[in-house]
């Protein structure tokens, strides 16, 4: 039997498009497929003119499960410099989203986990279930953190609880991520995307010019970014050649928990 294709679903309705990472099988996980599935769309939108606001989101329960394991266990075979190369291709194509003109929204609802997590924070605006199951869990795998989430996590929640959610990896629903200020709203399980579309509908329906301007005034520092990712490159390439990041995959696999031994 073949794998299932990893894709995005595409739906307009009016000026708001929806984006929906749709790899139900693996609960989103992300891999480069579904970050190359995710560009293209992008690629796509981004010459559109009808659209006015993007809502990107999850199907099946899940904005995605995090990092693919399975990649992570390939790239511990890799040079640093293959590793650091791909991983900043692989950062590129689910950040692509910030290359989207106008503003997007998401709208999390179950789990997102790690990178997941990482690519709703981009977002101009986040909107989640309050059950949903979020983390920053890098180190809990022995793993640096990557997809910007150095930068993102102190930009949304501040210093101290952004250093706190990445230094523990710990797990925390939508209502305490609304708290952080990593979201702007939680709602009950099932209504995060008929908010979100509404959210949409509202800018939407203002001077589109105005909001593509106002894009480019708000939301991240795409220099600082850059160097947070390029950073975060270097290090998690160095992450793939340490023996913590064996033992992470290997408790994770084994749902137990991991004995680090620092090399």
């Amino acid at each position: 039997m073949s794998a299932p294709v990893a894709e995005v679903l595409l739906e307009v309705e009016g000026a708001v498009a929806t984006l929906t990472l749709n790899d139900t099988a693996r609960r989103n996980v992300m891999t480069p497929e579904l970050g190359d599935a995710l560009r293209a769309r992008v690629d796509a939108l981004k010459v559109r003119g009808d659209v006015r606001a993007v809502v990107l989101t999850g199907a099946g329960g899940a904005f995605s499960a995090g990092g693919d394991l399975k990649m992570l266990e390939r790239l511990r075979q890799a040079s640093f410099e293959e590793a650091r190369v791909f991983m900043l291709g692989f950062y590129a194509r689910y950040l692509s989203v910030l290359e989207l003109p106008v503003p997007v929204i998401a709208a999390v609802e179950g789990p997102a986990i790690g990178a997941g997590l990482c690519v709703a924070l981009a977002c101009d605006v986040c909107l989640v279930a309050e059950d949903s199951k979020l983390a920053l869990n890098f180190v809990q795998l022995g793993l640096h953190p990557g997809m910007g989430a150095t930068y993102l996590a102190p930009l949304r929640a501040g210093a101290q609880a952004g250093a706190e959610l990445l230094l523990t990896g710990r797990r925390f629903d939508g209502k305490e991520a609304v708290r952080l200020g990593l979201a702007l709203e939680s709602a009950p399980s099932g209504q995060v995307l008929a908010r979100a579309r509404e959210v949409a509908g509202r800018i939407a329906a203002n001077a589109p010019l105005a909001v593509r301007a106002l894009k480019t005034r708000l939301g991240v520092d795409r220099a600082q970014l850059l160097r947070a990712l390029e950073a975060e490159a270097r290090f998690q390439a160095e992450s793939y050649g340490s023996a913590d990041l064996g033992e992470g995959l290997a408790a994770a696999a084994e749902r137990r928990a991991p004995v680090f031994k620092g090399r």
